[in-house]
């Protein structure tokens, strides 16, 4: 299959943005297998995979902020197409941006609720607005838990997406981001 226009007038996103895209997609896909796993793995290596899962999960947030900033300052490339697609898009990606920050800081808020305050990849203690917290860090884990499977929702939606632009409409939209 070829591509319905030409590569080159396809207008993209800034750089830093694709850029910040891609990252944000690799650190989510090694974060959410992580936290996945936890409840699977032997006790000896459990806060291993905490450690490691916090610590890409808070980098994830910080990464997410970034974007927004990056997303504020400059306008994205016009969507074309049907204004229901178009409302759909939005949506979806408005969601994906919403539970990429909301992922992070209710697991960063519930590790402390739980008495465990984050040491950054064992290299520092990050300060947290909690201590320990047990009235609310059950509440605080459940809307991590929730926001994780929301997001897989929302990831498949917008693979499925760009992938039915690429394959079926053969349009530019996924190369808007590479």
């Amino acid at each position: 299959m070829e591509f319905a226009g030409n590569r080159d007038t396809v207008v993209r996103h800034r750089p830093a943005l694709r850029l910040l895209h891609w990252l944000v997609a690799a650190l989510v896909l090694a974060t959410w297998p992580l936290g996945l796993m936890i409840g699977f793995v032997k006790d000896d290596v459990k806060l291993d995979f905490y450690l490691v899962h916090e610590s890409l999960g808070f980098l994830v947030l910080w990464v997410m902020l970034l974007r927004v900033g990056v997303r504020l300052t400059g306008a994205a490339p016009p969507v074309e197409g049907p204004a229901l697609e178009r409302a759909a898009a939005g949506t979806v990606h408005g969601l994906l941006y919403l539970f990429l920050i909301l992922m992070p800081v209710s697991g960063f808020l519930a590790t402390n609720a739980h008495g465990f305050p984050l040491q950054w990849f064992g290299l520092f203690k990050v300060w947290s607005p909690l201590g320990k917290a047990p009235d609310i860090a059950w509440t605080l884990s459940a809307i991590h838990e929730w926001s994780a499977w929301i997001l897989l929702l929302l990831f498949a939606l917008h693979l499925g997406a760009a992938l039915f632009h690429h394959i079926l409409r053969r349009d530019g939209t996924l190369y808007r981001i590479l």
